[in-house]
């Protein structure tokens, strides 16, 4: 049954494969009526977007959002280097508190010193990851779909790993398959296609190979109708999850008749 079929991030449950990001949306409206319309219950915000000393003001991000409704994971986008990325998720993890999510220590964590492609630091997010982890933070990091070192983070603690489908931003789709299922079989901890996702039917699909969920943003907020496209991610996930745990049939090289022939009578038509 899918309610009962929940997303574990450290220790914590969700119903919703889907967790959303808040940029690049027409207005602030908009946003919370798409993050409404998809039914996610996590949603991402970058930390350097926002204006920590004041998250009282109107008009603001923060005070726009129903935080008793939706998981806040902060993000550590902007951040080049690994010390950089460790300041930003202290932060991220103080605003939890602010608005009232006293035991969240969720981050996810981004470090990205390639300003053209936007590629993250393998390195770097690695160091990142191990100290944050040290400290009591819930890690997800966003990294290439290497799986050696997703191996690695898992090792230093990480809650899961989030390889990119293809760059931030671009709508290419899910890109280098394999790598991306290698991921997903020798992982332990759940596996969230993270950037690159264009459509639907590439959520569904992210699903389809294994992946515990997807994080979405551009998709969303760029599309020409962005809340028919909340709302279509949001069913796109459920239908990929649930073909996930149905089991596909396995593909055949020639036809195969969906009538069996086995004990069906034939007219002899000399006994006409």
């Amino acid at each position: 049954m899918l309610h009962a079929d929940k997303l574990v991030i450290g220790g914590k449950k969700f119903s919703s494969r889907l967790i959303t990001g808040t940029g690049k949306y027409k207005s602030l409206k908009n946003m919370v009526e798409c993050l409404n319309k998809s039914e996610s219950e996590i949603v991402t915000v970058a930390i350097r977007r926002l204006n920590l000393f004041d998250i009282s003001k109107n008009n603001n991000l923060i005070t726009a959002i129903n935080w008793k409704k939706f998981w806040l994971l902060p993000n550590t986008a902007g951040a080049k280097t690994t010390d950089e990325a460790i300041r930003l998720a202290f932060l991220g993890r103080e605003l939890a508190k602010r608005i009232g999510q006293k035991e969240n220590n969720f981050i996810k964590l981004e470090v990205i010193s390639d300003p053209k492609y936007l590629f993250p630091d393998p390195i770097g997010t690695l160091k990142a990851a191990e100290f944050l982890v040290k400290k009591g933070f819930i890690v997800l990091p966003y990294t290439n779909s290497d799986p050696m070192l997703a191996k690695h983070l898992e090792d230093v603690g990480c809650a899961t790993i989030m390889p990119l489908g293809s760059p931030i931003g671009s709508g290419q789709g899910i890109q280098n398959i394999p790598n991306i299922q290698i991921i997903i079989e020798n992982s332990n901890i759940p596996v969230i296609i993270d950037a690159g996702i264009n459509s639907p039917s590439q959520a569904s699909f992210a699903l389809e190979l294994g992946a515990e969920a997807v994080l979405i943003n551009t998709a969303i907020a760029k599309a020409k109708n962005s809340l028919g496209m909340a709302k279509a991610m949001g069913l796109a996930v459920q239908a990929g999850r649930q073909s996930y745990l149905a089991g596909q049939m396995i593909p055949h090289k020639f036809a195969q008749s969906s009538s069996p022939i086995k004990g069906v009578n034939f007219l002899n038509s000399k006994n006409e």
